[in-house]
C-alpha cells in the first residue's frame, strides 16, 4: 500500500543549485600558480558550508516538524570542534546521542508503524549527507595542508639558488 510520504528527501535538483556538487571538479588537475590549492579549498570548504544550510532548511525542517516532533528520539545538529556541522540523533534530554537512539525509536512498538518509512529515509538522506559533509571538509583541509607543503618546499629551494619567490 503506498502512502504519501511525510519526508521529502533531497533530489538531484537541490544538489545542482550548489556549485561543483555532481562531482569533485578539479580533484584530478595539475595545480599550477600561488594560490590555485587555496582556491580551490576554499571553494570546497563553501560548498561544505552550503550543504550544511541545504540539510538545515531541508532535512532538518521536515525533521523537526509534526509529526516527527512528536517522537522521543529527533534530528538535531552537532558542531564539531573541527568547525563543521552533523546532523545527529539525539534523545529530548540530550544526555544521549546516536544511531542506537535511531535504532531503538524505529524498534520501538510505541512509534508509529506508518512513520517508519519516512524515519527510514531520514536516516539515510542524514548517513549520506554527513559523509559529503566530512568529504568535503576533509580535501578543504588536505588541499590547505599541500599549499602549505608546497609553499615550504619552494622558501627551501630559493634558499639554495638564491632566487626569489615566482
Amino acid at each position: 500500500m503506498n502512502r504519501p510520504s511525510r519526508f521529502a528527501p533531497l533530489e538531484q535538483a537541490d544538489f545542482q543549485r550548489l556549485e561543483h556538487a555532481a562531482y569533485l571538479k578539479g580533484l584530478l588537475k595539475p595545480f599550477k600558480g600561488k594560490g590555485s590549492l587555496e582556491a580551490w579549498a576554499s571553494e570546497c570548504a563553501a560548498l561544505r558550508d552550503d550543504l550544511i544550510v541545504l540539510a538545515q532548511r531541508r532535512i532538518l525542517a521536515q525533521a523537526r516538524s509534526h509529526p516527527f516532533n512528536l517522537l522521543d528520539v529527533q534530528l538535531a545538529q552537532q558542531v564539531t570542534g573541527a568547525g563543521t556541522t552533523f546532523l545527529r540523533w539525539r534523545n529530548l534530554d540530550r544526555s544521549k546521542m546516536g544511531v542506537a537512539l535511531w535504532e531503538h525509536l524505529v524498534a520501538n512498538p510505541a512509534t508509529p508503524v506508518s512513520l517508519i518509512g519516512d524515519l527510514h529515509a531520514i536516516e539515510e538522506q542524514r548517513v549520506v549527507l554527513n559523509m559529503q559533509i566530512s568529504l568535503l571538509h576533509m580535501i578543504a583541509r588536505q588541499a590547505l595542508a599541500c599549499a602549505s607543503k608546497l609553499g615550504a618546499a619552494e622558501i627551501a629551494c630559493h634558499r639554495r639558488t638564491g632566487e626569489g619567490p615566482r
